[in-house]
């Protein structure tokens, strides 16, 4: 999953960092060449590309580092943190459901990942198989139990 991640974030770095190097540029000279820049909407509207690029760039690039320093040994064998894959069982309907705990940029509800930042994410954080959480949500509250725990460190050595 690690690896994913990164694989994931270098995919978008080099797309976005061909676009800020490449594509703007010359939409940016394209612009220019039509004159007045006081009222060139193509000349705003890729300078603020341009600006949004490099800002997603940066972010990316921040968390494409912080995935870099995760130490394996840091994460729990035994505890709900992060790249953990966990199965809850709603205590009211019985039902299963199974969520994989990511950084907020890596949310994909289709697969099952939430953000650890997410309330659901705070909920199951350090939480261990076995354990009942109760979720506080807008329309009521959720009684959560523990099933069944693989974390990041399970999955790297399996």
């Amino acid at each position: 999953m690690l690896e994913q991640l990164k694989s994931k974030l270098d995919g978008e770095i080099e797309r976005l960092s061909h676009e800020l190097q490449v594509v703007l540029p010359k939409a940016i000279q394209r612009a220019v060449e039509h004159g007045d820049l006081r009222e060139n909407s193509e000349y705003r509207s890729a300078l603020e590309r341009q600006q949004f690029v490099q800002a997603r760039l940066n972010h990316l690039t921040k968390r494409r580092t912080e995935l870099s320093n995760v130490d394996l040994e840091n994460i729990p064998a035994d505890r709900v943190g992060f790249g953990s894959r966990v199965t809850v069982v709603d205590l009211r309907s019985g039902d299963e459901e199974t969520y994989t705990l990511v950084f907020g940029d890596y949310i994909d509800i289709e697969t099952g990942q939430i953000s650890m930042a997410s309330p659901l994410g705070q909920a199951l954080l350090g939480r261990r198989v076995g354990d009942e959480v109760i979720l506080q949500l807008p329309k009521g509250e959720r009684q959560l139990r523990v099933e069944r725990l693989t974390t990041l460190r399970d999955m790297v050595r399996a």
